[in-house]
């Protein structure tokens, strides 16, 4: 009661006038003399965009040689150094050569069957004089030339032979069929080899360029080829692949899709893709685990959103926050191809230019006035940027 008896009469007209503000405008912010809050938006826009999806593989030598004898022996000596880069018709390995040598001596004894040529073609000579005067009789005539005839095929027997000879004695040095890095060796010197075994002595892979094969979803490759025929994705050119390694790292080296199996595992339902990347520095070995990151194509006029900018309603749909006219807030019902990286690819619900709320947009209500600021994807999340961090602290003061 005291202090009202001490009001001036300029005091008085200032409570006055405090008093008359209608309820819910105590600022320029809002109700209650709140400022409006800070949102992130970002301003969508309509862009071609490569859609790429990451699948684990495994590491296939481009091609691989199991070395087997294709005589039988001993092993005299082995000639190269296992884990080495080995040349095509390097030699490998020596077998005895000693047996196929013999046979070659043998095989070339071919002046005795030379001689019966020659004795036997001379004779069928004369006998064709006789037999046109009745010297002789018919039958002796066709004896001779049956004779020359079989002499000639006695030597085509022989030079076969010896030719057959020859080939097993080259064989017995065994040479590398294709270049490649050779494994380990499965024999030792004085071990003895068989021409029918089915144990490789050594085995030689060739792994520049290897292949690198991908299992991927039959459902999902329909799906994609059912994408291209219906315009949704376009295919530019052949596909590039990079490669994860097993340490997290990247590939330097992009390489080439080549084809699809025609086949779909009856116990996976996948086909297999394989792709061909360079490996001048051997660093893809065979069967190393990796992850192929695979541009299957390219959606035009794609609209993607962060995936935190996009929620769900009580009934599964998914809902984007946009900043509509005078600041407020608009729910938006939006239709989605799925992700891509760390967005959502929107196919309906979205038009180039809208403002889409990314953060800041937990509690907010329809019609609510808000303070658009562009998104910052760098800064942490949740963080409001700094100018309306300001403005909210100066206004609340």
């Amino acid at each position: 009661m005291t202090f009202l008896r001490h009001v001036t009469p300029a005091l008085a007209l200032a409570l006055a006038a405090c008093g008359s503000q209608p309820p819910g405008a105590g600022g320029p912010g809002g109700p209650g003399g709140n400022a409006a809050p800070a949102v992130s938006v970002l301003a969508v826009r309509e862009e071609p965009l490569s859609i790429t999806a990451e699948f684990p593989g495994r590491t296939v030598a481009y091609e691989t040689s199991d070395v087997r004898p294709q005589v039988d022996g001993l092993i005299q000596a082995r000639l190269f150094t296992e884990g080495d880069f080995v040349r095509a018709g390097q030699p490998l390995y020596r077998i005895d050569p000693s047996p196929y040598q013999a046979q070659v001596m043998s095989a070339r004894a071919l002046a005795k069957a030379q001689a019966a040529i020659a004795s036997s073609e001379a004779q069928a000579r004369r006998y064709g004089e006789l037999v046109k005067i009745n010297a002789i009789s018919r039958q002796d005539y066709d004896n001779a030339v049956t004779s020359a005839g079989q002499a000639r095929a006695d030597v085509a027997a022989q030079q076969a032979a010896l030719r057959t000879a020859q080939i097993n004695l080259a064989r017995t040095t065994i040479r590398a069929p294709i270049s490649g890095r050779i494994g380990r060796s499965l024999t030792t010197t004085g071990g003895l080899v068989s021409a029918a075994q089915t144990t490789a002595l050594t085995t030689i892979q060739r792994i520049d360029p290897v292949y690198v094969d991908i299992p991927q979803s039959s459902a999902d490759l329909l799906k994609l080829r059912r994408q291209i025929s219906d315009g949704q994705l376009t295919k530019d050119g052949k596909a590039k692949v990079k490669l994860i390694l097993e340490d997290g790292s990247t590939y330097a080296l992009e390489g080439d899709l080549l084809f699809t199996d025609v086949t779909v595992d009856q116990a996976t339902g996948s086909q297999v893709l394989r792709a061909v990347f360079p490996n001048p520095r051997s660093l893809l070995l065979p069967g190393m685990f990796v992850r192929a990151k695979l541009v299957q194509g390219t959606v035009q006029n794609a609209i993607a959103v962060p995936q935190q900018a996009l929620t769900r309603d009580e009934h599964g749909n998914a809902v984007v926050m946009v900043v509509g006219a005078q600041n407020k807030v608009e729910p938006r019902q939006v239709q989605t191809g799925g992700t891509q990286g760390d967005k959502w690819i929107v196919t309906s619900g979205l038009r180039s230019g809208d403002k889409v709320i990314v953060e800041g947009g937990m509690m907010l209500q329809p019609g609510m006035p808000v303070n658009p600021q562009p998104w910052n994807p760098n800064a942490a999340a949740g963080q409001a940027p700094a100018q309306a961090q300001g403005q909210g602290q100066g206004q609340g003061k």
